[in-house]
């Protein structure tokens, strides 16, 4: 309960932290791809879209202090994230269980241009063989594990957030 209070009375600090955790894991994604020359696949660029959503809903959610103002920018940022956990899960049972036959499929900005939507959001969850590689490890863990406990961690945090801030405005309103 404690825990709970402390977090919804620092709910600004906890969004701000989540928005600037989201740009610098941004920045070490463009240092992979540009310092050391790894491409990503349509699945890692799914995953730094969720990023972009989670840092834009959390920085805007940080901007005023009213709590249906953070709580509808904290869900969506939720919604954000638990949507970039499911991409970068599916990735990672890619890497561990490939495909017998894996393809190099198109990158993420062609299948949009050369396919309508219905036809291009499949190829992308599909995995191609790009999306199996596992290019970069720290502590055993692929880019895309990485990013899953990043996502997971998100969620984590901003479901904490909503039930404080759940919490607060109950108790504002029985008292």
């Amino acid at each position: 309960m404690g825990f709970l209070n402390c977090l919804a009375g620092v709910s600004r600090r906890v969004l701000v932290s989540i928005a600037a955790i989201c740009v610098a894991m941004l920045a070490f994604g463009a240092y992979l791809q540009h310092g050391l020359g790894l491409e990503p696949c349509p699945m890692c660029i799914v995953q730094r879209y969720a990023l972009v959503l989670v840092a834009v809903t959390t920085g805007i959610a940080s901007l005023r202090d009213g709590r249906g103002w953070q709580m509808g920018w904290s869900v969506a940022g939720l919604l954000a994230a638990d949507f970039g956990a499911f991409t970068a899960a599916r990735q990672s049972w890619l890497q561990w269980y490939p495909p017998e036959i894996a393809t190099c499929g198109r990158d993420f900005y062609g299948m949009i241009e050369n396919y309508p939507i219905s036809r291009a959001l499949p190829m992308i969850f599909r995995g191609s063989g790009d999306c199996t590689v596992i290019d970069w490890t720290f502590l055993g863990g692929s880019i895309a594990n990485w990013s899953f406990v990043g996502f997971a961690g998100f969620s984590i945090v901003l479901t904490a957030l909503l039930v404080a801030l759940l919490r607060r405005s109950n108790h504002v309103t029985t008292s």
